[in-house]
């Protein structure tokens, strides 16, 4: 008498295999149906144009922003940890060779700085002088001085903010990332000097991290809409020094 085991194991054998095909066919399709959007705003799906255009909308409508990092331009490179509002800014801009705090309501702009960003180099009389009444005290830069427009530049939002998140080129979409534990897309300047832009794809689509065109630096744009408050020096730490701010060395 013929046994019948080897047929059924063979029918064992087939049944089991078409339970795996079925089962990894299915985790296959689920993997190949699952939305990478899900759970975000959505603004991963569109095209770079669009996302890139949502951005810049979410960065002008907010009341305020945190800008850090590093920017290098023909006028040197600046290490920024700046809060920037609609009202002012305030913050530290590092040189070359100096740190200096910048405090900015409305017109009237602070300057901050030690004894050795007003020295120069000559190191006269004058210079000493100028220096020891300066340092790490407050001073109102006049609006018809020099320096004024360049250090005022640092604290507007929608004048840095138009010039650092520009891309150039044609745009593309990049890679999906995070930045600060927030999922973001990225999207691309043309012929990889254009820049590049890191947008949130959590909540309001904005800003997260821009790096500028050409080696322009990198800079992480946080706490968007958080207010902070914008309070002028007290007296005791301000010097009124008149006319133009002495030539510094920063």
């Amino acid at each position: 008498m013929t046994s019948s085991a080897p047929a059924v194991r063979a029918r064992r054998r087939t049944a089991l295999a078409v339970v795996l095909c079925a089962g990894l066919t299915a985790a296959l399709t689920a993997c190949a149906g699952e939305d990478p959007d899900k759970g975000t705003n959505g603004v991963g799906k569109l095209t770079a144009a669009q996302i890139d255009k949502k951005a810049r909308a979410a960065a002008d409508a907010a009341d305020a922003v945190r800008l850090t990092g590093k920017l290098v331009s023909k006028g040197g490179t600046y290490s920024l940890n700046m809060q920037l509002s609609g009202e002012g800014g305030m913050g530290s801009v590092t040189s070359k060779h100096n740190t200096f705090a910048l405090l900015r309501i409305g017109d009237a702009l602070f300057l901050k700085a030690d004894r050795g960003f007003w020295s120069d180099e000559k190191g006269d009389d004058g210079s000493d002088r100028a220096a020891d009444k300066l340092d790490g005290k407050y001073v109102k830069v006049p609006e018809n001085d020099p320096a004024y427009r360049q250090l005022r530049g640092f604290t507007e939002k929608k004048t840095l903010l138009g010039g650092m998140l520009a891309l150039h080129g044609k745009i593309n979409k990049g890679d999906r990332g995070t930045v600060g534990g927030v999922r973001t897309v990225q999207i691309l300047g043309g012929k990889g000097e254009g820049g590049a832009l890191d947008v949130s794809l959590r909540g309001t689509p904005y800003p997260l991290r821009v790096a500028r065109g050409g080696g322009g630096g990198t800079v992480t744009l946080a706490d968007w809409g958080t207010a902070f408050e914008l309070e002028p020096p007290s007296e005791d730490d301000t010097v009124d020094y008149g006319g133009e701010l002495p030539r510094s060395s920063g």
